[in-house]
């Protein structure tokens, strides 16, 4: 039986394999809505923490996408953010990041061992990356650690149906047949874009997501879902 640690190699591997074309990817198959998850995500946090801002780490962060939008939604909310710091373990996403952002710092590491002191990030987030996560209640203790008391933890991620009706099928026929043959045409693997499919059904619920964190010591102040269900925000805060 494959032990988490391989398990977790072949998904950064896979990541590595992708991450040319992970972009593009990613804006065709979501038709470019995800732009407005992340956005929502970010005002709905700066509503939120109105404390001043010295860090913000944003865990899987990938090619860097998250980590521009925190930038752009500060300016635009007129607040100052002392420093923005990508964490991966994929070195070609983080690669491709450094293209597009040189202004911010990477640092590549596993979601459960964040190469930085306790209670030193104002606001975590982790968009579409901790259902790629293998030891995930670990993570959460690691992002408990690392963020200060009172501080927030961000997840967008696509979430396990808590009831499967009319819209579970439409999304349902998208995720499994249209998306691995769009993604494969983009990426030449489409073996990355079948996972994605099966990584969702082997997920949680949001509800089950809320109570993880609750464990990891988080309380949870927002949820909200988009496009039929397809993504879920949740902001919680650190008791």
């Amino acid at each position: 039986m494959e032990n988490n640690d391989n398990k977790q190699q072949k998904i950064v591997q896979m990541f590595n394999e992708i991450a040319g074309t992970y972009d593009t990817a990613n804006r065709v198959l979501s038709m470019g809505i995800d732009i407005q998850w992340r956005k929502t995500a970010c005002d709905e946090t700066f509503a939120r923490y109105t404390k001043p801002i010295d860090l913000i780490v944003d865990v899987a962060c990938g090619t860097g996408d998250m980590m521009g939008y925190w930038a752009k939604q500060a300016k635009k909310a007129g607040r100052t953010i002392g420093k923005i710091l990508g964490v991966d373990p994929s070195t070609g996403m983080t690669d491709v990041g450094k293209q597009k952002f040189p202004e911010f710092e990477f640092v590549i590491s596993e979601a459960t061992e964040i190469p930085l002191p306790s209670e030193c990030a104002d606001i975590l987030s982790i968009s579409y990356g901790i259902r790629n996560v293998v030891r995930r209640q670990e993570a959460f203790s690691e992002f408990a650690r690392v963020i200060k008391k009172g501080g927030y933890v961000v997840i967008l991620e696509f979430t396990k149906d808590e009831k499967k009706g009319f819209f579970f099928l439409i999304k349902d026929f998208y995720l499994n047949k249209v998306l691995p043959i769009l993604g494969g045409i983009i990426s030449k693997n489409k073996a990355a874009y079948e996972y994605l499919p099966n990584s969702i059904e082997g997920f949680l619920t949001p509800t089950m997501l809320q109570k993880e964190l609750d464990v990891a010591g988080f309380e949870t102040e927002f949820v909200k879902s988009f496009s039929m269900d397809i993504s879920t925000l949740v902001i919680a805060k650190k008791r």
